[in-house]
């Protein structure tokens, strides 16, 4: 009985520790954000704040309009990452800038965050962004007809779930997705006790009744699926497991791990600030390239 109880407290030790890094690391990535923020060129494109998608305090998106819209006019639906419970667009301006200065309207958008709201409620308002967006092409000065769904960690989640969950969703605009980039995100995994995101799901639900991982289908959109090399908080296996599966069903899946990154690093090494150090913006470019061909 002793032993039992001191392998429990060790595991709980390990658990709180595990907590006390992940939470720190998002700090330090709130200043590290603000100051990239700060510094992001204002240069070559518009930004419209705030536009609401929905009701709730929580439906707004940031919209990025490019300077120089490519032919197709391609839109990026970015949706940030922070374990479910933390984050807000207005630290990724970057993002837009980032994207917006290649040819790309982005949307980057708010969601409900946890323990107040847990799935589905998050991927209920990626729904409902990407609804508003189609249906709002004209006042927005926008096209909705080439859509790249593009999340970080949390965010990949939530874009791979938009489309692959237990209740399918009613997408207006799901035969005008061209791809999906998943940055770091993790598909499948057992979330019952996580000392970071237990509380953003319902702790009575198997994860394999939530997780992307087990509701795929057959479809022709183009998925991309990111790796951080230096990654310690999301397993690569997530990726790796997601890409074998989405191949053996015939869809188009390519893995890709970006080197000298960590989970963090790997978002904030797309600024325009960093990316010439690293290649994580030429192998999104890339992806993108491939998937609007």
């Amino acid at each position: 009985m002793r032993l039992n109880v001191q392998r429990w407290s060790d595991q709980l030790n390990e658990k709180v520790k595990l907590a006390k890094f992940l939470y720190r690391n998002f700090r330090i990535y709130d200043f590290g954000s603000y100051a990239l923020n700060r510094l992001t060129p204002k240069q070559g494109y518009t930004v419209q704040k705030n536009v609401p998608y929905g009701l709730k305090a929580r439906h707004r998106l940031d919209l990025y309009r490019s300077g120089s819209p490519r032919l197709q006019r391609p839109l990026i639906v970015f949706v940030h990452g922070g374990a479910w419970m933390h984050g807000d667009k207005k630290d990724y301006s970057f993002i837009g800038e980032a994207f917006a200065k290649e040819g790309f309207d982005v949307a980057v958008i708010n969601y409900h965050l946890a323990p107040e709201h847990i799935f589905p409620s998050y991927i209920d308002d990626l729904r409902l962004a990407l609804n508003f967006l189609s249906q709002s092409q004209q006042k927005l000065q926008i096209a909705a007809e080439n859509i790249v769904l593009m999340g970080h960690s949390a965010g990949a989640f939530n874009v791979m779930s938009a489309l692959y969950n237990p209740h399918p969703y009613q997408l207006q605009s799901k035969d005008k997705i061209r791809a999906i980039i998943g940055l770091a995100g993790p598909y499948h995994f057992d979330y019952k006790g996580d000392p970071l995101c237990a509380e953003a799901f319902d702790q009575e639900l198997p994860y394999q009744q939530v997780m992307p991982y087990y509701f795929l289908e057959q479809n022709t959109i183009k998925h991309y699926l990111f790796t951080a090399a230096n990654d310690t908080i999301v397993g690569h296996s997530n990726s790796a497991d997601l890409d074998t599966k989405l191949r053996e069903l015939g869809n188009y899946s390519q893995l890709i791990s970006v080197p000298r990154v960590g989970h963090i690093t790997m978002i904030g090494s797309v600024s325009s600030l960093f990316s010439r150090f690293f290649v994580t913006k030429t192998e999104i470019m890339r992806a993108l390239d491939d998937a609007l061909k």
